[in-house]
């Protein structure tokens, strides 16, 4: 690492631990993770370099890793890594959702589903179970398709729905 960046990986690690992400430019994050692959190397430009490529941070963690890889800097620990972040963000968000008291309204379930099925290259049906207080029992993916298409059979919604106790349903599906 040059002199002149002497530190610069603790200032990073300091300034996340004293105030979160708050502040943080999207380059400085995905630097961040960088670093936890990449021991010693300065990761500030191979970071600029895929927010060039794909825009936002959401587009570089969702990127497919070969892509990643022709990177300049970018290798498979650092691959590891940023997949792993969007991966325990992805249950974060369903754990967060399974331990809501109740669902007030699509809008408390909607970004839990944009993210998780956001990368799908198949059709998905998914069913979210819900009790007499719309509290979660259980949220299942029901049948999996192709890329363009689900068969979906109600009879097994239904036999679902009651093995369940469920008093409502949320149906979910998406179109790649």
């Amino acid at each position: 690492m040059a002199k002149s960046n002497e530190g610069h990986r603790q200032r990073l690690r300091e300034k996340f631990l004293n105030s979160g992400l708050d502040g943080f430019h999207d380059y400085e994050i995905i630097e961040l993770l960088l670093t936890l692959g990449t021991p010693r190397t300065d990761c500030k430009q191979p970071a600029k370099d895929a927010l060039k490529k794909w825009g936002s941070l959401k587009a570089v963690l969702e990127a497919p890793p070969k892509e990643l890889k022709k990177i300049k800097g970018i290798g498979d620990h650092n691959v590891f890594g940023l997949k792993l972040t969007q991966d325990v963000a992805r249950r974060y968000l369903a754990d967060r959702i399974v331990d809501m008291d109740y669902i007030q309204s699509s809008e408390d379930v909607l970004d839990y589903l944009r993210h998780n099925l956001r990368d799908k290259s198949q059709e998905l049906f998914m069913v979210i179970y819900l009790n007499g207080r719309n509290q979660i029992l259980k949220m299942e993916t029901l049948f999996e398709g192709t890329l363009n298409t689900s068969a979906v059979y109600p009879r097994e919604v239904v036999k679902k729905a009651l093995e369940n106790d469920a008093s409502a349903l949320v149906l979910v599906h998406n179109h790649p």
